[in-house]
Formats: structure tokens, C-alpha cells, sequence
């Protein structure tokens, strides 16, 4: 991969969602595959789930962390 993130499809998109971490619950606008390397040399990857709440606005959170709600 040469970009530094990439949207992921995902069965949970646009449905409502709970964070367990928090227990907030909202909305699943966006999975992200994002390179979080500190160095180009030793990739790392994380996927954050991109949450949007009752107040409009998104937070947050690792992708292992989300459920339906």
C-alpha cells in the first residue's frame, strides 16, 4: 500500500453502534486501515472506527471496541 490509510468496507456502516471501551453509542461513518509508522521503515497499522454520536459529533475508537447496538 503506498497511501498512509484506506477506507474499509464493513458490515456495521451507517448502523447504529456501541464503543464498549466508552459505552457511547452512535452511528459507524467510517473504518480506516491508517499507517501510524513513526518510521517509513517498521510499518504499523491501526484501524480506527470513526463514531458519530447522538450530538453530531464523531469519535473514535479501535475497531475491536465496536458492536452493535
Amino acid at each position: 500500500m503506498t497511501e498512509h490509510y484506506a477506507y474499509l468496507p464493513h458490515r456495521l456502516l451507517r448502523r447504529r453502534v456501541r464503543d464498549i471501551a466508552s459505552g457511547a453509542e452512535g452511528e459507524l461513518m467510517a473504518v480506516i486501515n491508517e499507517d501510524v509508522s513513526a518510521d517509513p521503515a517498521r510499518r504499523h497499522w491501526a484501524t480506527p472506527a470513526y463514531i458519530r454520536g447522538s450530538s453530531g459529533r464523531e469519535f473514535t475508537t479501535a475497531m475491536d471496541n465496536v458492536r452493535p447496538a
